[in-house]
This record gives C-alpha cells, structure tokens and sequence, in this order.
C-alpha cells in the first residue's frame, strides 16, 4: 500500500467556518430568548442564560478576529503548522478530522504534552492540492511493525 503523499496547504480565516460558528450562535441566541419569553419569570436563571449569550458571541468574535493565516505542512509522518500570527507553531503532530464537509475540514491537530489546536481548511485555499490534502488527513501512520507474514517463495524441507 502507497503512503499519502507529503503536502503543504494553507490555512486561515475561513469564511464558511465563520457562517458555520455565526448560525449556530444565532440559533443558541434565539433559544435562548425564545426561553426567556416562555418562562417570563425574570429571575437569576434568565439574567445568567443572556449573559451566557452575550458572552460566548464575544469570545466567539475575539477568536474570529485573532485566526490568522498560516501554514500546514505533512511530511508523511507528522504534521507542522507553521507561520501563524498567534505565534503558536505546532511541530511534529498528529492530525484527526472531526467534521467534514467536502470542501471544508475542521482538523484537530494534536502533539503529546500540549493543548491541542484546532484549525480549518478550506478547498478554495489550494483547489489543486485539496485531493493531496483529504489522502493525508485520512492516512495512517506507518507502523514499525510488518504488516504480517512475508510471503516464502520456497517449499518448507517438511512438505510431502
């Protein structure tokens, strides 16, 4: 079997990751006061349920502005990200998709002693290289041990 080939892909601010992350707080939003309405008694667990809101569309809005762009990078063992303005550089990671949705990738990049970083690539980045890049994403490891027992082109001295 063929390993994924090596590749190098670039990485940003992802339009459809942000429509993605602004419809789901909307909808959280809209829940949230369409329970207010409902259970119109204006007590603490309201006034904590719209902080909530408030607050996670702030947090939300920081971690769009702050993403930058960068550059993924697979070797056909690891996998880089490199160039980022938050000046976190990952080296030597392993790579795990958690959504997919054809034309973008929310990947999670992970290397052992450290939090994990998540990133999302999208198809318009590279259209060229996005076939290269889902192999990689999808490959596994090679593994040190051999596949199973290597085939014997001669007859064992104990055959009739």
């Amino acid at each position: 079997m063929h390993s994924a080939p090596s590749v190098t892909y670039p990485v940003g601010r992802s339009r459809g990751a942000t429509r993605i992350l602004i419809a789901t707080w909307a909808l959280g939003a809209c829940c949230a006061g369409l329970s207010c309405y409902l259970f119109d008694s204006a007590g603490w667990r309201q006034l904590l349920l719209v902080l909530s809101v408030l607050f996670s569309g702030i947090a939300a809005a920081l971690g769009l502005r702050s993403d930058g762009a960068g550059v993924l990078h697979f070797d056909g063992l690891h996998w880089s990200l490199t160039g980022t303005d938050r000046g976190r550089a990952v080296h030597a990671a392993q790579a795990s998709v958690a959504l997919d949705l054809q034309s973008l990738l929310l990947v999670r990049l992970s290397q052992p002693g450290r939090a994990a970083r998540w990133i999302c690539i999208e198809q318009r980045a590279m259209p060229e290289r996005w076939r290269d890049l889902r192999r990689a994403v999808y490959s596994r490891p090679p593994s040190a041990s051999p596949a199973g027992e290597p085939w014997r082109a001669t007859v064992p001295a104990d055959a009739p």
